[in-house]
Parts: structure tokens; sequence; C-alpha cells
């Protein structure tokens, strides 16, 4: 089977819901026109990747006022899930029949967790049904003073129309048993969603194709020095220089061998798109299926040696 997968480098509306979210309806739809039948996003794409936790100053001073209000505006404009935001996702999937990957900072309203943010991917059917739900299962450095962690009930493929799609969230591409579920479940295509795809993160999105076998979106964002809350002073070269680059994109998609069939592209917003074939799957996967004939449960599984 041939299917056409497009992945959607671009910048949102920074720490803004509601401009992010017409921003990503605009897209899907230039996506579809492009004959794609699966849309990726982002690292949390809506309302936008805090790279500032990493490039402005004192963000992890206690008690600072700057950062409990751009935290406050990023709670603001964080998804609920399911909720308006969702069914306006479903209704932009069902509308253009494409199967849509959309990463989201996700807020809870009541209850336990309602003072918690998790960064998380959803999986939108062609019919506008929630397929996937998944939280990223560990916030790396900095991202632990915004994002609780998950956990691994979401750690499988779901069926699409496209084949079996799963995805996993930035440095959980270096959690060997996060992959192996993954592989475990029997994806055809993963996505790779990353803040942007540097040398590293490439790396491991080609290494997971080809230990998965199974083709790889990795999909990474735009941001400039200019997107960075207003409340908080850029650090170093970034100070007094808007139009620096903070998240250069680098967006990819990877056959099952780690071959790169489209991208790496940087700097600038574009929607990269290629066509796949299905069928390359088994013909990798004649000379290594990690979950079958390259596996040795006698020895790494529970009744192994020790």
């Amino acid at each position: 089977m041939r299917v056409t997968v497009a992945a959607v480098q671009a910048a949102p509306v920074y720490l803004n819901l509601a401009a992010s979210l017409a921003k990503a309806e605009t897209l899907i739809a230039e996506a579809a026109a492009q004959g794609a039948q699966l849309v990726v996003f982002p690292e949390t794409w809506l309302p936008g990747y805090p790279a500032w936790l990493d490039c402005c100053r004192d963000v992890n001073l206690w008690d600072s006022a700057p950062v409990k209000q751009v935290y406050r505006r990023l709670v603001e404009n964080s998804v609920v899930v399911p909720g308006p935001v969702t069914e306006k996702l479903a209704a932009a999937a069902r509308a253009h029949g494409v199967v849509l990957n959309m990463s989201v900072h996700e807020r809870v309203l009541a209850g336990a967790g309602r003072g918690t943010l998790y960064n998380s991917m959803l999986t939108f059917g062609p019919d506008g049904t929630l397929l996937h739900h998944h939280r990223k299962l560990m916030p790396t450095y900095t991202e632990r003073l915004i994002w609780g962690q998950g956990d691994g009930r979401s750690l499988y493929a779901v069926d699409t129309p496209v084949g079996r799609v799963g995805g996993l969230v930035c440095w959980e591409h270096w959690m060997p048993q996060a992959r192996h579920a993954l592989h475990t479940s029997g994806e055809d295509i993963h996505v790779a969603a990353w803040p942007q795809v540097k040398e590293m993160n490439l790396v491991a999105s080609r290494h997971y194709a080809f230990e998965g076998r199974c083709f790889v979106i990795a999909c990474g964002a735009i941001m400039h020095a200019r997107d960075l809350p207003a409340e908080l002073e850029p650090a170093g070269e970034l100070l007094g220089n808007p139009d620096a680059v903070v998240l250069n994109g680098g967006s990819v998609i990877i056959g099952p061998d780690g071959a790169i069939l489209a991208g790496p592209v940087y700097d600038v917003e574009t929607i990269l798109t290629a066509e796949i074939d299905l069928a390359r799957i088994p013909e990798e996967q004649m000379a290594l299926d990690v979950t079958g004939h390259y596996a040795r449960p006698d020895v790494f599984g529970p009744t192994g040696p020790r």
C-alpha cells in the first residue's frame, strides 16, 4: 500500500491557542491539498514548545513573578482532552479525510492533576475519532519545571487507514523499553515529535526506523527569538536579536532501512511530504525483526537466565 505522509514544519502563534488552532486548520487543509493522508505536527505545537526554559534568564528562580505569569498563560492556552479544541481538530481531520497527529500541552480541568500540565500526543482518524492519547513519560531536564509524568498505558500503535501508527515524544526515543513496547505493537509508521530535529535527534529517528523496521516521520518546529515570552529576558546572542533562530525545524521522513526519503529541511516553514510504500517493511524485516526472529526471549524475557 502506498501512502502520502506530511510533516508540518511551522511556527504556531506561541502561547495563543486560538490563533495556533486556526493556523493548524489552514495547514491541515494545505497538506491535504498536497495529497497527504497522514499529517503530523511537532512536539507541543499547541500552543508551542517552551524553548524559553533553555534560552531565557532566571526561569528556574524560586517564586519568580515573570515565570509564574508565563506559566499561567501557558495553562490558559493549553488543551483539554477531550474538549472544544479536540472537537475542532477532529472536525479538521474529518473534513479533509486525513489521519492527524497533533502534539499539545494538555491541562486537566477538575479532579486529580488539575494543577499539572502534560506533554501529550493525539492521533485522530479520518472520521474524526480520537484513536490515541499519549502523555510523554518523562519530561527532560528543565521541562520538569512545567510538565508531569505520563504513564505506560498508551505505549502501542493504532490501526488507521494508512497502516498502524504509533509515536513517541522527543527523548522518549532514548528509552529502550518504550521503543520496544511500540515495536512489539507492530508499527508501520512512527511519529517522532521533536521541538527541532537536531543532529542527535536525527540519529535517534533514523535508528528507530532501522530498529523498528518502520517508516518514521520526524517533525520539528520553527521559532525565532521574537516568539519568546515578553515577560522573560532572552539570554546570550538572542538578546536584542529578534530574528535569531531558536528552533530550526529539521523535519525528515525516513524509510524502514534508516534511509532518508525527504528532508531534512531547516529554517523555513514548509510542509514536507513523501509517498511511502508499506510493502518495503517486510522486505527489511527479512534481516531484522527485534520482536521476532531477532529476539531472544529465553535470554531477555522473565523466564530467561539471571
